[in-house]
């Protein structure tokens, strides 16, 4: 296996741990509202407190220290900086994030910021329509100044947009993100503008010559044709033109696929893309340091009839065994893949899927890649004082030999980290959808943190650089 020293890290996201939702100065996130209307959440549970790591990120930094941690990454909440989204700055929030910033540098523990993962100012949504409108590119691009006027230098690794994809198709077309949306139109039009926040501030880092590393993390799910006959070969033409290349093309190659915009044009659903755009997002695809990738699952397409099957909201319950399949009619749909295992929340488990989309996006882009996240959703169960999850130890040792087979087959891989440190607030499965390297009891007032046997292999996959999963 490769010798190469990948950056081992894990992550997790501001509303998913920090709570202290309404504390020191920090305004409402378009989050702290959703979770707030009856039957958006599972069960309706909210992140109000999450795990508390507002007051107890000290605590959770010294277990990172105990596993000997070299990458954290976590997200900054624009509203905790600057509670309107413009305007005054909350002292309170720039002071929280630099303590936990130098921290985690006392502790030998990279940094890794991401300067949105999903809590869009509230009052920004109410102004115009948040990610709906080009606005969003000067004020996002100002917040993100901010941020590098007071954590630059300390941070060398930044992720500017987490999951744009998932926040925007969640957001406008299934209704399941905020605001609620059921509008492909606007969906196009929220993902475009994604793409120019992106590329201003790519180029903002750039001409103020702030050192480190930049990009933005795709959640990127490659996808098989379910045949080699020309029909299925074809449904998977399409989903990379209008999904993957769709979403990826236009943050590092500067432009969009040209069968998907003339499809989206033909629909009368192309957003306004001017010559200002292109020029900008070519800027960044020329500049970003690095292509960030959430990978969870593959997906398996199928030729789908005008008349057939059209987009699913998924399992959100976590019983098994509810796989339907989903796609755009006219164009491709996900079917089930009876060669691999699935999760209880019905997620493909497929360990060689890493390793496709690392080789696809190294051949396609040319740049150095950082997996952002990777983990395994998954109950677990608190048996004397204990967590027994080998299950989790098998995903990520087969997800992380694949990583160590990238390297070795010329990609070049710079950091992986796992999804999710502690268990959190998954978005729309609750606390009952774990994820984490330290088990949290939710049901207790003390929130007690227990190590799981997953923290005693990723320490050991840190020491040996991830040899111990040969």
């Amino acid at each position: 296996m490769s010798d190469k020293k990948i950056l081992w890290g894990s992550a997790s996201a501001a509303y998913q741990v920090e709570g202290a939702f309404d504390q020191d100065g920090k305004g409402p996130s378009i989050w702290d509202r959703w979770v707030k209307l009856p039957g958006k959440t599972f069960e309706g549970t909210n992140g109000d407190i999450a795990t508390d790591h507002y007051h107890r990120f000290k605590e959770d930094v010294a277990l990172m220290k105990d596993m000997g941690l070299e990458a954290y990454r976590f997200s900054i909440s624009w509203p905790r900086l600057i509670p309107d989204g413009v305007g005054e700055v909350n002292q309170a929030g720039i002071d929280f994030y630099s303590q936990l910033i130098d921290t985690l540098i006392e502790n030998q523990i990279e940094p890794v910021v991401t300067l949105y993962h999903w809590d869009l100012p509230a009052s920004l949504q109410d102004k115009y329509d948040g990610w709906l409108s080009r606005d969003i590119v000067a004020d996002f691009t100002q917040y993100a100044e901010l941020c590098f006027k007071h954590f630059g230098g300390r941070v060398k690794y930044w992720i500017i947009l987490n999951e744009p994809n998932i926040f925007t198709s969640l957001g406008y077309i299934l209704a399941m993100h905020p605001p609620g949306h059921t509008d492909q139109k606007e969906y196009l039009q929220a993902y475009h503008n994604t793409a120019l926040v992106h590329a201003s501030v790519v180029k903002s880092f750039k001409e103020k010559n702030i050192p480190g590393m930049i990009g933005s993390s795709i959640a990127y799910t490659p996808g098989y044709a379910v045949s080699q006959e020309h029909w299925d070969k074809e449904a998977q033409y399409k989903y990379y033109q209008t999904v993957n290349w769709w979403h990826c093309d236009s943050y590092y190659k500067g432009s969009y696929p040209q069968w998907a915009m003339d499809y989206f044009k033909q629909l009368g659903i192309l957003p306004e893309i001017t010559s200002e755009d292109l020029e900008l997002m070519a800027y960044a695809a020329k500049h970003a340091d690095f292509i960030g990738i959430n990978y969870y699952q593959s997906t398996t397409l199928a030729y789908n009839p005008i008349d057939g099957a059209s987009m699913e909201k998924f399992n959100t319950d976590g019983v098994k065994g509810q796989f339907k399949e989903s796609g755009i009619p006219g164009l491709y749909k996900n079917v089930y893949n009876p060669h691999i295992r699935y999760t209880d929340w019905d997620w493909a488990i497929d360990p060689d899927g890493l390793l496709y989309s690392l080789k696809e996006l190294n051949d396609r882009y040319h740049k150095p890649l950082f997996i952002s996240e990777n983990g395994l959703g998954a109950f677990d169960v608190l048996e004397n004082n204990e967590i027994h999850d080998g299950y989790r130890i098998d995903y990520l040792k087969e997800h992380i030999v694949r990583c160590k087979q990238s390297i070795l087959e010329g990609v070049d891989l710079i950091a992986y980290c796992t999804w999710s440190f502690t268990d959190l607030l998954s978005w729309l499965n609750g606390f009952q959808k774990r994820y984490g390297f330290v088990y949290i009891d939710f049901l207790d007032p003390g929130l007690p943190r227990i190590k799981k046997d997953s923290f005693v292999f990723y320490q050991e996959v840190i020491r040996t650089n991830g040899d111990n999963c040969e």
